[in-house]
């Protein structure tokens, strides 16, 4: 009976349309995949993307395009899924409603430390990106996190929004610094800063899997004790949880997320903003939920972002970055006006 009872119970907290929303936002991404294949500077119809999915033999322009998509859709969906997660985990673990790894500054310390490295020690490939840009996306969330905390009441909304901006701007002027005296530099980073999923290939892919995987888990085992958390620091220590172990755990959950997607793509803002909220509205704060469906909203989000990109920007594209900022700057200052933060 009581195991009964408690069953029971776990079921009530299953959001009521959980299920229409996740069969949705899948729908969502296969029409967002399908729009990828076909659309770019060169239109796709839907003969020649059934010969370039399925039938290898065809070796036509159209059939050959669609493949080389194949790659930069499944790069853009994984990117948008790390940074939908990382979102999620950021906004948790410093219950700030509008934190995301662009606003915080973290994309620009991985920005920083991965020229200083083009720059320095002449590095080229994709590991020794990755790992600059983990190291810089983890002392930027430490040092923003920390300035946001000083003072009364905490790391409030207000403040680690404004740390992260100081930083940001502080960052991106060192990164020019370094840039401007050395052409070379500038040529490899200019096309990487905006932010694009272009660049996506085979080796990218499989480099970024691990990572992926290993952010995606910490972030899933979290997930119910960062609910707890949300209740406060005593009310989680007295139902088992080490809060700051679970905080140090989680930053580093997001920050491999976010740096490794940094270190491939670019600095691509304002993901986790927006796959995050547009999540919450759907099925409330429940973490259990809202982390792997940011996850997939991200994903959506992202690849959408790419073929507007492409469509805006024919016969070129334009990079995902910018649309991400078009979208995502208007957003994040109706969600700070309506937050109504007493500091102000």
């Amino acid at each position: 009976m009581n195991k009964l009872t408690m069953t029971e119970k776990k079921k009530l907290y299953i959001p009521r349309n959980f299920t229409r929303v996740i069969i949705s936002l899948i729908i969502l991404l296969g029409l967002c995949i399908l729009a990828s294949l076909a659309f770019g500077s060169r239109m796709i119809g839907w003969a020649d993307l059934m010969d370039g999915l399925f039938h290898p033999s065809n070796q036509s322009l159209e059939a050959n395009v669609v493949r080389q998509r194949i790659l930069r859709t499944i790069f853009s969906m994984m990117c948008g899924a790390a940074l939908g997660v990382s979102g999620a985990l950021m906004q948790s673990v410093t219950q700030n409603p509008i934190a995301d790894p662009s606003i915080l500054g973290v994309n620009t310390g991985a920005s920083l430390f991965v020229v200083c490295g083009i720059a320095f020690f002449n590095i080229s490939s994709a590991n020794q990106y990755i790992w600059l840009a983990i190291l810089g996306a983890f002392i930027i969330a430490i040092f923003v996190f920390g300035i946001g905390s000083m003072g009364s009441g905490g790391a409030t909304p207000l403040k680690l929004v404004l740390a992260g901006a100081a930083t940001s701007a502080i960052l991106s002027s060192l990164v020019v610094a370094v840039m401007l005296p050395r052409s070379n530099v500038m040529d490899q980073f200019r096309f990487w800063q905006v932010g694009s999923v272009g660049a996506g290939n085979w080796d990218s892919i499989k480099t970024f899997v691990p990572f992926l995987i290993i952010g995606i888990l910490i972030a899933i085992f979290t997930g119910p004790a960062l609910n707890a958390l949300a209740l406060g620091d005593d009310v989680a220590t007295g139902l088992g949880v080490r809060p700051n172990l679970l905080r140090g755990v989680a930053i580093c959950g997001g920050v491999i997320l976010c740096g490794v997607t940094t270190a491939l793509a670019g600095p691509i803002g304002f993901i986790g903003l927006l796959a995050t909220h547009a999540i919450r509205l759907l099925i409330g704060s429940d973490l259990r939920f809202l982390i792997p469906l940011s996850g997939l909203a991200g994903a959506i989000i992202l690849t959408t972002s790419d073929v507007v990109g492409r469509l805006v920007g024919s016969p070129g594209e334009l990079e995902v970055g910018i649309i991400t900022a078009f979208i995502g700057a208007p957003i994040l200052i109706l969600l700070a006006k309506k937050s109504k933060v007493r500091s102000l």
